[in-house]
């Protein structure tokens, strides 16, 4: 099941970012913020009741001088383009404004589920004020405190009740792959080179994202489709000019693949943005491949590969394990190495070891290299078995679990990617206690 958006919207003032905090900072066991955004505190992935969603904190909206801004309508088509639900923020200790009006006519138009939280109900002195609100026509106002935490349990049942519930349907045999990366990489062009004048369409595949479409195709008896990354076709303009919501279109893309591959100027060179894009990437456990685009431009002697490949490695540890292509997606140079990798990291993420041999390599691997002692007390490896792929994870049944040093940890991991491939993909290692 995907994860479904949540967006709060609402004039300026009105508390939204201490209704987001709320949500974000005091339910620390059900949140994870995204990597690469928390500076701007926009994003954050969040649960309730098992359900898991993405919260977006959006700017607010403000009239000026009887015009609307450009910012009032990028905001406002955020809301209403991406969300699956809408939270709509007043504030109890005014009365209703202009803002509050226009932001009500333009989210009932969306036909949106939204919810109304009149903030800044502190105390029982303004709870009477919440029905005021009942002339903007959006339902039944709820009584929140952001600063006190009042009411937000009654937002998040709100939020899952509402949410709808969508089934991915994944195609077997159909390996999925989206591109992705900061903007002006060449990630629409890597998708034209891709696809190829000789391509076979299958069929265009509705996305789970609203207006997106992705690209299914077969090559060589493979078939494959490319997510969409270009996020709302029908209003697009609208969002290029606000880069920090692109991200969001990304994230989508990452949840929905079998394989990411993450794009970098190889003109330009790395940035901090490429780490955040990857990042992206390696958390969600998706096989990753790095692709250099772009090299076409490079001044190049016969270091200058080696050398891009060095900083990739120093400036992105966490990738590792992903293999390295050099491509000119302009003049279609090398382009034909990606498919056979994408192949590769996918079967790499969905391979299984036997537990027999898998015990063998572990064996040999503390026979090697003996635990050493740590948080007073030495590991002992009782046994090991694969729980699960995509990614390939294991669980060692130890004698206790502190006693797993990081380092031991990551040696344990080169030895299995030694004995088993796994390119391509990350692997997770979960230490447990032998009952």
């Amino acid at each position: 099941m995907r994860k479904g958006i949540v967006a709060i919207v609402g004039r300026a003032n009105v508390g939204k970012s201490t209704i987001f905090n709320r949500i974000v900072g005091e339910r620390v066991s059900i949140v994870e913020d995204i990597p690469g955004v928390t500076r701007d505190r926009i994003y954050a992935n969040a649960s309730w009741l098992t359900r898991e969603f993405r919260l977006i904190d959006t700017g607010g909206i403000e009239l000026a001088n009887a015009s609307f801004t450009e910012q009032i309508k990028m905001q406002a088509q955020i809301a209403i383009e991406e969300a699956d639900v809408i939270i709509f923020v007043v504030s109890g200790r005014e009365s209703v404004t202009r803002e509050d009006e226009f932001v009500a006519r333009m989210l009932q138009k969306s036909n949106k589920p939204i919810i109304l939280a009149v903030n800044k109900i502190d105390d029982q002195a303004f709870k009477d004020s919440i029905y005021d609100f009942y002339s903007l026509g959006i339902g039944d106002p709820i009584a929140v405190s952001g600063s006190h935490g009042i009411g937000i349990g009654d937002i998040l049942d709100e939020i899952v009740q509402l949410l709808p519930q969508v089934e991915e349907e994944k195609e077997e045999d159909v390996i999925r792959f989206s591109i992705i990366g900061r903007p002006n990489v060449g990630k629409s062009s890597l998708t034209n080179a891709i696809l190829g004048e000789d391509r076979v369409i299958v069929s265009d595949v509705e996305g789970t994202t609203r207006d997106a479409i992705d690209t299914a195709f077969e090559k060589d008896g493979q078939k494959y489709c490319v997510v969409d990354t270009a996020g709302m076709r029908k209003k697009g303009k609208i969002y290029e000019s606000v880069e920090k919501y692109s991200i969001l279109r990304a994230l989508t893309a990452v949840e929905k693949s079998d394989v990411v591959l993450v794009v970098i100027d190889g003109d330009r060179g790395i940035i901090e943005q490429d780490k955040h894009v990857a990042g992206n990437a390696h958390e969600a456990g998706k096989a990753v491949i790095l692709v250099v685009n772009k090299w076409d431009l490079v001044a190049k002697d016969s270091k200058t590969m080696q050398k891009m490949e060095n900083e990739l490695r120093e400036q992105f540890k966490y990738l590792d394990y992903a293999p390295i292509v050099f491509v000119s997606a302009k003049e279609n140079k090398r382009v034909d190495l990606l498919l056979p990798m994408i192949q590769e990291v996918y079967a790499n993420s969905h391979k299984r070891v036997s537990t027999s041999v898998l015990n063998d390599v572990l064996i040999d691997a503390q026979t090697m290299n003996p635990t050493t002692t740590f948080n007073g007390g030495r590991l002992k490896i009782y046994y090991a078995n694969q729980v699960s792929i995509c990614p390939p994870t294991f669980v060692l049944f130890t004698n206790d679990p502190q006693y797993l040093h990081f380092s031991y940890k990551r040696y344990l991991e080169n030895r299995l990617r030694d004995a088993f491939g796994f390119e391509g993909t990350p692997i997770h290692i979960i230490c447990r206690k032998r009952d």
